[in-house]
């Protein structure tokens, strides 16, 4: 279901549209690379269990959502940007197209390296990605634009590596729809979601930026917009969770 930017936001339907701690590291809100790299390398060692614990599993399901929104099929060249272990890229190689992920982080990359060794991944900042103009059939970053000191350069950016006809699918943290569940979820956001990533997180307090990138981040309406301002065509969302996340897709035109 498609609807224009104006129109309502609906589970299922798609529309228009560092600082240093006692425990380790967390980027300011002002995402400066070094600091967001930093962060991350901090997190590395268990970042996958850690999230599928503090969303429930629903990391998984997120991940499936956004190979399907891509459309892959075999023999198409995807670019998994913001790849981390490359525990993304790997859902979208199920496609059966070529996946190649990247990422800023190498602590992320060396911890993917070690758990999923055929997965192709390389270093690479989502401001300079390190390939020719129109390489892709597809892109994608995931959970990542909100960690980009520039997300409006970074779009543009994904433009440039990606061919004329070509995907994006932006799958982000946004604003759930349900007022009431909006309220439980920003209590979860910002009280108990620390405390859990202190049990389980090599970094626990990488997850208070976490919290408030999460915060600060456009709903979205907000994001569609961008979106299309950087040279996307037909742009599109659709709530995953209730819109705790979104996926975001366009047309390279």
């Amino acid at each position: 279901m498609y609807a224009e930017p104006t129109g309502r936001r609906a589970e299922g339907g798609w529309q228009s549209g560092g600082v240093s701690t006692p425990h380790g590291r967390r980027a300011s809100l002002d995402k400066q690379p070094h600091e967001v790299a930093a962060m991350f390398d901090g997190v590395a060692a268990r970042y996958d269990l850690t999230n599928t614990v503090l969303s429930f599993g629903q990391d998984r399901p997120w991940r499936r959502a956004t190979r399907a929104a891509l459309g892959l099929r075999p023999g198409e060249r995807v670019l998994d940007v913001g790849a981390g272990t490359g525990v993304s890229t790997e859902e979208l190689a199920q496609s059966g197209a070529y996946a190649v992920g990247a990422d800023l982080s190498l602590g992320m990359l060396y911890a993917g390296k070690r758990s999923r060794p055929s997965v192709p991944l390389l270093a690479g900042d989502a401001l300079r990605l390190p390939f020719a103009d129109g390489s892709f059939d597809a892109v994608t970053i995931s959970f990542a634009l909100r960690n980009v000191t520039d997300p409006d350069a970074a779009l543009r950016e994904l433009a440039r590596v990606t061919r004329p006809g070509g995907r994006l699918v932006v799958c982000e943290f946004s604003t759930p729809v349900n007022p009431a569940f909006r309220t439980v979820y920003l209590s979860y956001l910002m009280r108990s979601l620390p405390a859990v990533a202190r049990t389980v997180s090599s970094n626990p307090d990488a997850y208070v930026y976490l919290a408030e990138s999460i915060r600060a981040w456009p709903d979205q309406a907000a994001l569609a917009a961008k979106v299309g301002a950087a040279g996307w065509q037909k742009v599109a969302w659709r709530n995953l969770t209730g819109g705790i996340v979104a996926l975001h897709r366009a047309v390279r035109e």
